[in-house]
């Protein structure tokens, strides 16, 4: 058993209603992981190929390996909590290409996002795709202490 098939099968049998007393607002999270072990392919598990790196508390990087794949190849779009990433890559047939072993194939890759991660500025360098994204904590969610009358 793969582990997307091991992921939809813990979120099928998870019963969130054991948290209600100790959580309040967390709907939207677990609407977001049942979309995201419903919608997810199966057949594009592996590709691209990605890492996620954290600098610090606040500084991530998202790594993709997009070898032959162009700027104008690829379309990053950042809505409702959801960064995708995407390529509708058309393949010259006429290239003349005896072998075709490097890939160059339409895919999409969908990453949820907190609400205080804010995705900043994006490059692609020797094939080397790199979002960068930065968590951005407002003042009202900052720890204060409550004065107590």
């Amino acid at each position: 058993m793969n582990s997307l098939s091991t992921l939809r099968s813990a979120l099928q049998a998870f019963d969130t209603n054991t948290f209600s007393p100790f959580a309040v607002g967390f709907d939207k999270t677990f609407d977001r992981l049942w979309d995201y072990a419903a919608h997810q392919s199966d057949t594009n598990v592996g590709f691209p190929h990605y890492n996620i790196v954290q600098h610090d508390d606040y500084k991530y990087t998202i790594e993709m390996a997009l070898a032959g794949y162009s700027k104008s190849d690829i379309d990053v779009e950042v809505a409702d909590g959801v960064l995708t990433i995407k390529s509708m890559k058309t393949v010259e047939e006429s290239d003349n290409k005896v072998y075709r072993g490097i890939a160059s194939r339409n895919f999409t890759r969908k990453f949820t996002i907190a609400d205080d991660i804010v995705v900043k500025d994006g490059s692609l360098k020797d094939g080397m795709l790199s979002i960068d994204l930065e968590r951005v904590v407002p003042e009202e969610k900052k720890p204060r202490l409550v004065k107590i009358k």
